[in-house]
């Protein structure tokens, strides 16, 4: 490697780290502001919080790779520029396509990787980050006494504090309602002050308590229990007991504070969370059952369409038969294979029938009647027709048969036919369109993993051209130009995977929509770099200004011949 490649894929290198781990942190932020209601007030630990940190910096890559390609690209060449080495370069010999080749190996490389995390890593991360903010979301607020309310985080227990010294942790006046008997206000515990701790890694809840009492009611039979006579209150003996304490303390489970994490099977089938040989056969899956459900339509249409399925027919398409022709070989091979493991291993084996029974054979055979063999050539003598004959009257019965027949309930069955019809129609209607809908969004991913990829090639093409042009390094103007384009990236992107799930262009064309246009205008960046163009110099605007002002100078426009000219 020549020192030149040496120097300009150094000064590459450096800022591209350092913008990567920017505009991750940059995308990182925003996407966990959406959540940050969920996170906060949930008791979490450092662990669980960079972990999910962690997966979800991994699930930005796909996002954040070409955007810093583009803005390492515009700063690199901009300094080279802005310091006259790119000058010097040129002056050398060197074309500005042999000093971009360097940097554009490397980001093929990165292309590669980008590819490869996009496949492997972000599904993955994909699965852990969401899998454990569900979790996260179901998990219970943190343990939180405010002053003069009542807590009921606690499983069947209420309590209530009424002021809180924040230097001391001292509670005071402490109320405890214990309801795990679901038997009422019965279990009573108030003090004047306590302390509250977590023990045991904060799987428990230990109160003490300081001068208080416990108070507890109950009937005749738990009082006699402990042989105390209880009055007698309407019908029913009951009592009430107290009693005093200096010092207690009472433990209370906190499991159901814990972070539970639930079966990532129940997340695997989401189309974020697969690669593109889960995609494929996704996307198969989808569309046989698409074909199998027109299929379907086409096969059950005598079952509801009476007159016309009966008259006239419905032909299936030729995609439909192809699709009917391997669907009954794959259903004739599987019983098949059925059939065959059902006989017994021995005749599957030798390949020899049952055996049979000659002599019980024979028998039956004898003991059965003669067949008679005689066959005659002549054919029999044809019946003769009589016709009957009809009078007026018995024609008058047969029309009044007919003129009896209740139209009502003709129409009636035939709109119930109608709505029956209907229904049915709506029915495989909604189910195929759901079908079709998922396939979009399974192909818009399959898409996507490639496109993201490829944009990294993309925004170098725009990035390092522009850079040699308007050569200004620094994170100033390199900055804001990468947002312009990358907004531009962004709405392309999600306009056309708007369009392509609505169904108003496929998902090839909304997907690679973006990468195309943003290759097109890399392609007249780097043809503007070639010849040195100043696009972002005012000189260059104010001999364009010139240039059309002397055009119109020298071609004034002329009058028409028609127009009248006034003294």
């Amino acid at each position: 490697m020549k020192k030149i490649d040496k120097l300009i894929l150094g000064s590459f290198i450096g800022p591209f780290i350092l913008t990567f781990l920017v505009v991750v942190f940059i995308l990182l932020t925003q996407h966990m502001l959406k959540y940050f209601d969920d996170i906060i007030g949930k008791g979490l630990d450092a662990v669980v919080i960079g972990q999910l940190l962690f997966y979800f910096a991994v699930f930005m890559t796909p996002v954040a790779m070409p955007l810093a390609v583009l803005l390492s690209s515009l700063i690199t060449f901009g300094n080279l520029g802005e310091h006259f080495e790119l000058t010097a370069i040129k002056s050398s010999g060197i074309s500005l396509l042999r000093a971009l080749l360097p940097i554009f190996i490397f980001v093929l490389f990165l292309t590669g990787i980008a590819f490869y995390a996009n496949n492997n890593l972000v599904p993955k991360a994909a699965l852990e980050a969401y899998s454990l903010l569900y979790d996260i979301k179901q998990k219970k607020p943190a343990l939180d006494l405010r002053e003069g309310a009542f807590y009921n985080g606690i499983p069947n227990i209420s309590i209530k504090v009424n002021e809180k010294d924040a230097e001391t942790g001292l509670l005071k006046d402490v109320i405890i309602y214990d309801h795990r008997k679901n038997d009422g206000n019965k279990e009573v515990t108030s003090a004047d002050s306590g302390r509250m701790y977590t023990i045991l890694n904060e799987q428990y809840l230990k109160l003490e308590l300081y001068n208080g009492f416990i108070y507890s009611e109950g009937n005749a039979a738990q009082q006699d229990l402990i042989g105390t006579k209880a009055p007698v209150t309407a019908g029913r003996q009951e009592t009430l007991s107290r009693s005093k304490f200096d010092k207690t303390q009472i433990v209370f489970d906190l499991s159901s504070f814990q972070l539970e994490r639930t079966d990532k099977k129940w997340f695997q089938g989401n189309r974020i969370m697969r690669n593109l040989s889960q995609l494929n056969g996704d996307i198969d899956s989808l569309d046989n059952e698409i074909q199998t459900q027109r299929l379907n339509y086409y096969l059950t249409a005598k079952n509801y369409f009476t007159y016309y399925a009966q008259t006239e027919g419905e032909q299936l398409p030729p995609d439909l038969k192809v699709f009917k022709v391997a669907r009954d070989s794959i259903v004739k091979e599987r019983n098949e294979q059925r059939d065959s493991a059902a006989l017994p291993p021995a005749r599957i084996r030798k390949g020899k029938p049952a055996p049979v029974d000659v002599a019980a054979a024979r028998d039956s055979m004898v003991s059965r009647p003669p067949v008679a063999t005689k066959t005659s050539t002549q054919q029999p003598a044809p019946k003769k027709i009589t016709k009957a004959s009809a009078d007026s009257a018995s024609l008058e019965k047969l029309d009044s048969v007919f003129e009896k027949v209740p139209t009502r309930d003709v129409a009636q069955t035939a709109t119930n036919m109608a709505r029956q019809v209907k229904s049915q129609i709506q029915g495989s209607n909604m189910g195929r369109n759901n079908y079709e809908s998922d396939l979009i969004v399974f192909k818009i991913q399959w898409h996507l993993i490639l496109a993201n990829s490829l944009a990294c090639v993309a925004m170098f093409l725009i990035g390092a051209p522009l850079g040699s042009i308007i050569k200004r390094g620094g994170l100033g103007v390199p900055f804001l130009v990468s947002i312009l384009f990358f907004i531009i990236f962004y709405v392309l992107s999600m306009q056309g995977q708007k369009l392509a799930k609505q169904g108003t262009v496929s998902p090839e064309v909304g997907v690679w929509m973006s990468d195309a246009v943003l290759f097109l205008i890399g392609l007249m960046f780097l043809r503007q770099a070639r010849i040195d163009a100043r696009l972002f110099e005012s000189d260059f605007y104010a001999v364009v200004v010139e240039k059309i002002r002397r055009w119109f100078n020298d071609h004034p426009l002329r009058k028409p011949k028609f127009a009248k000219t006034t003294n």
